[in-house]
Order: structure tokens, then sequence, then C-alpha cells
């Protein structure tokens, strides 16, 4: 059963204006936000709120298909969960698509239910990931100027003793600075330290 959040907003990309209205009524219906959209350009121009969000995506689209969109999406660093939509759908394509990280991927009809399952899903994921993203926030911003100085010349591949160079201190410093950092952010290791710098990097909302 799905729960609806005030906060929350389902985005549709659907060339198909029967189908958009159709979806955004359901939504509506349940008490969720939506926005719907002719195409992925309208939605990558569009303001999304900083919300729980997901992305209900058609595979056949003019210009750029579903599947090429969410690798896009990727690149630009924009993370939402995607439910794809479509009447062509094939296993390749499916595959290809829940490999990248597709909440759901249904063919056309679909039943109501089954889209509204997969909605609060990745509803659910989406939230977990920004509040998950929130606490390694919180980590980073309990770390100390020189201690996030550190971190960040660390994570791009310098050894203590460049890093040590660069910021003009000795390289015991440095190390002790980088133990700082990696116990405050939690990290296991320096592969897991680049992880959280990479997903606390500002995103590009376009």
């Amino acid at each position: 059963m799905l729960t609806a959040q005030s906060d929350s907003m389902v985005f549709v990309v659907d060339d198909d204006a029967s189908i958009r209205d159709a979806v955004k009524s359901l939504l509506k219906s349940v008490g969720l936000r939506a926005e719907a959209f002719g195409s992925t350009e309208e939605f990558v121009t569009a303001t999304r709120p900083e919300a729980p969000s997901c992305l209900v995506l058609d595979v056949r689209l003019p210009g750029m298909s579903g599947p090429d969109f969410q690798a896009d999406l990727e690149k630009r660093g924009v993370r939402i969960p995607i439910i794809f939509i479509t009447a062509h759908g094939d296993i390749p394509m499916t595959s290809r698509a829940m490999k990248a990280g597709a909440v759901e991927f249904l063919p056309k009809p679909f039943q109501k239910r089954e889209l509204l399952d997969a909605i609060q899903q990745a509803l659910e994921r989406d939230r977990a990931m920004r509040e998950a993203l929130a606490k390694l926030r919180a980590r980073f911003d309990a770390l100390t100027e020189r201690e996030r100085e550190v971190m960040q010349l660390v994570v791009t591949g310098l050894m203590n003793k460049e890093v040590a160079a660069k910021l003009g201190v000795t390289e015991i410093t440095v190390k002790v600075h980088r133990g700082h950092a990696m116990q405050k952010m939690k990290a296991e290791s320096l592969a897991d330290l680049v992880r959280m710098a990479e997903r606390l990097k500002p995103k590009p909302r376009r």
C-alpha cells in the first residue's frame, strides 16, 4: 500500500500525452505530487525540489531513448530512482536498465497497483539515499579545516609527502590529520574515503 508523503515528488516523462495525464491523475488520486514532461529536455531544464523523488520514464522517446537518458543522468550526477514503462521492452534492454540501477521495468499496459508499488519503493530508496547523504555531510562538517584540506588532497591520489608539500606542513602532520579524517568520516579505506568525497561533490542541476 502506497503511503503518500507530502514532500515527495514523482516526475513522469512520456511523449504520449494520454499516458502522462493518466499517470499524473493516478498519482494525485493517492496524494502524491506529480509533474509530467513530454521529453527528456523538458525534464532536465525544469527546477526540481530538494525532496524525495523518482522518475517514471518511457523507454521510447524522441531523440534520446530512456536507457540512454538514464546513462546521461548518471554522467550529470543526477541521482534519481527510475521506473521504466514501455510497450517495446525486451530482455536485454530490461537487464541493462536494472543493472544500471532502475527500480522497475513495467511493460504497457501495466496495472495501477504495479506502478504505485514501484513508486513507493523508489521514493523510499531516494529518501534513504538522502538521509545517508545528510549524515555524510554532517561528518564532513565536523572535520577541522585542516582535516578537510588533507582529505580533499588525499582523495585526488596525492601521496602524504605531496600533500605535505602543498600545505607546507610535515608528512607526519598529514598522517595525523588523514587518520583523524578517516576516523571521523567512518571510512574503512582510502577507496571508501574517495567514494565519500565523490558523493559530497555538488551536483549540477542541469
